[in-house]
């Protein structure tokens, strides 16, 4: 009765395993499809961009500058589309940037379907785009997962990035998985990784990192454990009782013009 039940048990489990595996990407990825209308864009100062003759990779400011600092590429989370992270460029164009909010593939009615190798080949050709077309500085912004893609893009060394911006980021996707489904050897089920903690090892240039001090989410020993790891010049923000989706983004606030300064300095 005992070994029965025993086998029993153990099949669930392996049933249970199995099929954690074959939807992690669905437990990973969140996107949508809508598209604004070109009336939103106006509205925001906002233009489709393109790689070449390509279809769109996102959005970037339209907003006249004569003299712009340089570019800031977005890089949102698992869930929307980059359209849903305009108060990202009412910040940065007010503090004289170009911002490109960064679309991934599979998102926003881009072709593609999500994964971390894809996401990192696309970012990648972003930059060196973004390069092409407007040179250098180019700093890049991350939030939540698009801090690790972020990390990941990064690690190419040959990348012309100046500095990077990492809001409520994790260390690395296995120790967060783990955490949350403890129950499962997650960190071996992984097919997307996402090691920021190794992916910044190379990176020489400026690394701020913001964290929310109640984040329900990417809990903050996550990504302060980043932090601790980074060996470049680094600079923490910890917001006090700020959430994972509660985290003051509004352009108007005062940390953004902080971390400018730190990126510019």
């Amino acid at each position: 009765m005992l070994f029965r039940f025993i086998a029993f048990t153990l099949v669930i489990y392996l049933s249970l395993t199995i099929a954690l595996f074959f939807a992690q990407r669905k437990l990973l990825y969140f996107p949508t499809n809508s598209l604004p209308t070109e009336q939103l864009l106006q509205t925001e100062g906002l233009q489709d961009w393109q790689v070449e003759n390509d279809d769109y990779r996102g959005f970037i400011s339209t907003k006249s500058q004569e003299n712009p600092k340089g570019t800031i590429i977005v890089f949102h989370g698992n869930a929307g589309t980059a359209y849903n992270r305009t108060y990202y460029s009412r910040a940065l164009t007010a503090r004289g940037y170009r911002v490109l909010l960064a679309e991934y593939p599979g998102y926003g009615n881009r072709k593609g379907k999500p994964s971390e190798a894809v996401f990192i080949a696309d970012a990648r050709e972003i930059v060196n785009s973004i390069d092409r077309e407007y040179g250098t500085p180019i700093y890049l912004l991350g939030e939540s997962l698009g801090s690790g893609v972020v990390a990941a893009t990064v690690a190419d060394s040959t990348l012309p990035v100046e500095a990077i911006v990492l809001i409520t980021p994790w260390d690395s996707l296995a120790n967060l998985a783990q955490s949350i489904y403890w129950y499962f050897p997650v960190r071996w089920l992984l097919l997307d990784k996402f090691d920021s903690l190794n992916n910044l090892k190379s990176f020489k240039g400026k690394v701020a990192i913001l964290i929310a001090e109640k984040d329900e989410v990417i809990p903050p020993k996550f990504g302060l454990n980043l932090y601790e790891s980074v060996e470049s010049k680094k600079k923490l923000w910890i917001f006090e009782n700020a959430g994972h989706n509660s985290f003051p983004l509004n352009y108007q606030e005062t940390w953004w013009q902080e971390v400018i300064d730190f990126l510019d300095k």
